[in-house]
């Protein structure tokens, strides 16, 4: 099966500039969880989640359709991964506890992973999706970066891109629990934060696209509004967490 490929090409970068999960949030699902014993990080990327989940659970599948992705993934003693598309992970049936999804729920055909999900989790184990959209710094960098977003290379966003924003209102066919409120947080410098930017997977259809590095386009606003290049300054990401339970279909609205 072909899959949307929006990251093989950054995949080094990816591992070094993409924020981290609070530990708080695998504490989480590790509580909500039937069992610790094995978990599922599906659309892996560079192993972030994965890493985190074996923080709490015995051992983590890790599997990402990008072999790119896998290779430069984060290692660690209880995390295996595998190449292999969401929809037909190759995973036994009912063995998995929990299968967190980190950023990458949009870019499945969703059907057939739920169906999946339904094949290899537990009875009443739980499937989460977690997703986050556009930082926050302060306003005056916040506002450099927005238009970096929603001008500059917004046309070379995948439409995919859109469910982000609306991810609370993805279709999720599980029985929603009602889960705490998390952030990601980080402190960066300039070049971090330019890094992070040349992750995005607009940035690189736009290089791709045109020759050019639209980042050129906001350096100099986004070096006014940050000061000393070197100073580091606190990044938040709130986090959008959707988490269901297996067998039990989410309630029609009344």
């Amino acid at each position: 099966m072909s899959f949307k490929d929006h990251f093989s090409r950054q995949a080094a970068d990816y591992a070094i500039f993409r924020p981290g999960y609070p530990r708080e949030l695998f504490d989480y699902l590790g509580s909500i969880a039937p069992g610790r014993q094995l978990a599922w990080d599906c659309g892996t990327g560079n192993g972030q989640a994965a890493v985190g989940l074996a923080s709490v659970f015995d051992r983590v599948i890790a599997t990402d359709a990008s072999e790119n992705q896998i290779a430069n993934a984060e290692q660690h003693v209880r995390v295996e991964y595998h190449v292999a598309p969401a929809e037909n992970s190759g995973i036994e049936s009912e063995t998995i506890d929990m299968i967190m999804v980190a950023q990458a729920l949009h870019w499945f055909d969703l059907d057939r992973f739920y169906a999946e999900a339904q094949r290899v989790l537990k009875p009443n184990a739980v499937l989460a999706a977690s997703a986050y959209n556009l930082l926050q710094i302060e306003p005056a960098i916040d506002e450099v970066v927005n238009r970096y977003y929603y001008e500059v290379v917004e046309s070379f966003w995948p439409p995919e891109r859109k469910l982000v924003e609306g991810f609370a209102d993805l279709p999720f066919s599980f029985h929603e629990l009602d889960p705490p409120k998390f952030e990601m947080r980080a402190s960066w410098n300039l070049d971090h934060l330019a890094g992070y930017l040349r992750t995005w997977s607009s940035t690189q259809r736009f290089i791709a696209a045109t020759g050019r590095d639209p980042l050129k386009e906001i350096m100099d606003e986004l070096r006014v509004a940050w000061g000393a290049p070197e100073q580091t300054r606190k990044v938040i990401w709130p986090v959008v967490l959707r988490v269901g339970l297996k067998g039990m279909p989410k309630p029609p609205m009344e």
